[in-house]
Order: C-alpha cells, then structure tokens, then sequence
C-alpha cells in the first residue's frame, strides 16, 4: 500500500522548500502587484513543481527500472497509474492557485509553466533543448510572481528571473551525470555559469526610493551577503565536479545547485528593497537541507 512517506520521495517533497523564493522575487520585483493574494502564488508554485517531479517518474518508469530501481514506482510502492493522477491532480491544483492568487493573468502563465513543465517530463532529457525547457520552468516560476502586474510587472521580473533560469540550466545540465559520471567540460561551464549569475545578483541595483539612503545600502549589503552565500556554496561543489565527475561528486554538486536556488532568490528579494523578507526566506534554507539528507532532492 502506498504511504505518505511514499508519495513525499515521489515529489521530492522537501525540494519544494527552493520553489516559493522564485514567485516571491518575482512579485517584490514588479511591487507586489497582486497584494496579499500574492501568498496564494508560492502555492501553485509548490503544486506545480511537485505534478512535475511526480510526472518525470512517471514518464522515467522504465529507465529508473534499470538505473534507479529504489525510486518509487520501479519498486512497486507507488503505482505509475498512481503517479500520473498525481502529476494531473496537482496540475491542476496548481492553476486553480494560481488563479486565486493572481487572477487570470496569473492562471494563464501558470498554464504556460505546466505546458513547460510536461513538455520536459515528456520528451527526451538529454540535448540542449531539454535544459533550455528546464530553465524555463524555473524562469516562468518567477514571472509567476509578477505577472499580476501585466506585461510591466513580467519586464520588471525579467532580471532575476533570468539569474534563476542560467543557473538552472547550468545545474539541469551537470545533474545528466548523476548516474553515470559527468564529464570536466560540462562542470566547467556550469561553474561560468555560476559565476556569471553571481556577478549579475551583486552588482543588481537595489532601490532606494520610500526607504531612504541607509534603507538601500542595507538592502544592498544584504544582497551581496546571500549573494556571496550562493556562490561560495554552489560554486564549491561544482567546482569538485570540475576535478572529479564521477557520478557521487556530480550528484552532491547537483543538490548543492538546487539547495543554492534559495539564496539566489533571497539576494533578489534584497536587491528589491525587502531585506527583512530575504533574510526570512534564507533562513529557510538549513530546514529543506536537513530535510534532502531524508528525501533526495534529485
């Protein structure tokens, strides 16, 4: 019979900790177009990032059969029958939240990033064109937050929802080695990659107006803090993954990527004036760490 605890490692529950930054630096960005309704938006975030974890085993069933057979469809504890439902379900859910959050605009870029998110699941993981969807789904996450605002509030988000999809890019592309080794060129460039998002989080502008000259040097100060946080802690692991890529170092540098998402949305949400709610969301980030060593993220 099916558990909870089963169907938590089907969604990779915990990994849902690194989704509500990425709708949460969208609306800061663009000035919180949807008001207090804006909380309903980290939810169908969380929704829709679950149908596709769930969905991805679904569709991955019969390799996972051969390469992972500890997943749980390959070990019979989860039924695919099951998985899909859930993948539909929460699908749905997803939409429905995003609605409430943000109205029609809202529900229709979240109908975009579920159209994105099942294109990925559904159609072969290796080449460029399914990292380049992948890194879509994280950017259109943040657009979510944003898209309230209409077509200025998605302008407004466009920085940061840019940093989050090049950095997953880079982490979707290293994670290809995760079973069978990556190789030096793949890690290197997703270290550049890296590097890259970093420099563009701490040299981001952070504004002054309403808060005064102290309130944005406080911001900015804050940004560049987690923005180093960010850096040190990908940066370290991709870089192992740069002089070993065997498949453990690249699957610590992979999860090490993903658990780095939160910082990165933290320094955006500095750079956008609300340093008390960044510092907020980062300190959200040992609870999902602790539990990734209970749920893989990966």
């Amino acid at each position: 019979m099916t558990s909870l605890r089963d169907l938590a490692e089907l969604v990779r529950a915990p990994a849902a900790l690194t989704v509500p930054g990425d709708t949460l630096a969208g609306a800061a960005s663009a000035g919180w177009p949807a008001g207090a309704r804006t909380a309903a938006l980290p939810v169908a975030s969380t929704c829709l990032y679950w149908a596709g974890m769930a969905l991805n085993d679904w569709a991955d069933r019969q390799v996972d059969a051969v390469e992972r057979p500890e997943r749980p469809i390959p070990s019979g504890r989860v039924p695919a029958g099951t998985a899909l439902a859930v993948a539909g379900t929460l699908t749905a859910a997803g939409v429905a939240a995003a609605a409430v959050g943000g109205g029609r605009r809202s529900a229709a870029t979240a109908a975009v990033l579920a159209a994105a998110v099942w294109a990925y699941d559904l159609s072969p993981k290796q080449g460029a064109l399914s990292v380049a969807t992948m890194a879509s789904t994280r950017g259109l996450d943040v657009l979510l937050g944003a898209s309230a605002g209409g077509l200025s509030g998605l302008r407004a988000a466009a920085v940061p929802a840019t940093m989050v999809a090049v950095h997953t890019a880079g982490v979707t592309a290293l994670s290809r080695g995760e079973v069978h080794g990556g190789s030096t060129g793949v890690a290197r460039a997703c270290v550049a990659a890296t590097a890259l998002v970093a420099a563009a989080s701490a040299l981001r502008p952070v504004p002054t107006a309403g808060r005064g000259r102290a309130g944005g040097v406080l911001g900015a100060a804050v940004s560049v803090a987690l923005t180093g946080t960010y850096a040190v802690s990908v940066l370290r692991a991709q870089l192992s993954a740069v002089r070993s890529p065997d498949a453990g170092t690249v699957r610590r540098a992979t999860g090490a990527g993903i658990r780095g998402l939160v910082p990165l949305q933290s320094a955006a949400l500095a750079a956008s004036g609300h340093h008390a709610a960044a510092l907020g969301l980062a300190a959200s980030a040992p609870v999902g760490g602790a539990l990734m060593w209970k749920v893989s993220a990966t």
